[in-house]
């Protein structure tokens, strides 16, 4: 009995500190001031679990065919290499500024293609990745999962000719029926036109 009452008291006492933590400000959600190893740790171990739990649902298609992965790779350099980089690409403006810090997917990564594709689509929380989900369909997000599979062994000249550097239109999107639907780009357009900052309020 006396056990059971000393527990409900330490949690009572460390339910009130987590209210005096929050309402009195004293954690810092400042992008340039790193998390404490402790909560960086629960972050990453929360992060981590809740996506490969849910990714395991999905199940992904082939991902070596030549068109898919030509597309991926225009999208990419239209959405995605600001953030995470590009064949002799050490950093950005953007990047240096997130925190997290994005993975440099241009090394190898350890995560399967379907969860590449459940973070691409539904982003991460608190993390400056958005949720390509909401203005792209599930094959463009597939075509990004079947470019990034490649990235790591590309050469800057290999990145260069799949994105099409140099062609200004490889990224549009369309009004058709009240909604923002994403239309695949033709092999000779590129995305540089498109504003990924605006996109970090971002997945």
């Amino acid at each position: 009995m006396k056990f059971i009452m000393a527990a409900i008291v330490v949690a009572g006492v460390l339910i009130a500190l987590a209210i005096a933590a929050v309402y009195g400000g004293w954690f810092s959600v400042a992008a340039d001031e790193p998390h404490s190893r402790l909560i960086y740790g629960f972050m990453e171990t929360l992060r981590s679990r809740s996506i490969t739990t849910r990714a395991g649902q999905l199940q992904s298609p082939a991902l070596d065919d030549p068109a898919l992965i030509a597309t991926g790779a225009r999208h990419y350099a239209a959405m995605c290499s600001e953030c995470h980089l590009a064949p002799d690409q050490k950093d950005s403006e953007l990047r240096r500024g997130l925190y997290p810090k994005p993975p440099n997917l241009t090394q190898p990564i350890k995560a399967t293609a379907s969860e590449a594709f459940w973070v691409i689509k539904h982003g991460i929380k608190m993390s400056g990745m958005p949720a390509w989900g909401v203005t792209h369909d599930d094959q463009s997000i597939w075509a990004l999962v079947a470019f990034v599979q490649k990235l790591p062994g590309l050469s800057a000249a290999q990145y260069q000719a799949l994105a099409g550097a140099g062609h200004p239109h490889a990224h549009e999107h369309h009004e058709h029926t009240g909604t923002n639907i994403h239309k695949a780009p033709d092999h000779d357009s590129t995305g540089a036109n498109h504003n990924h900052a605006a996109t970090h309020r971002k997945q």
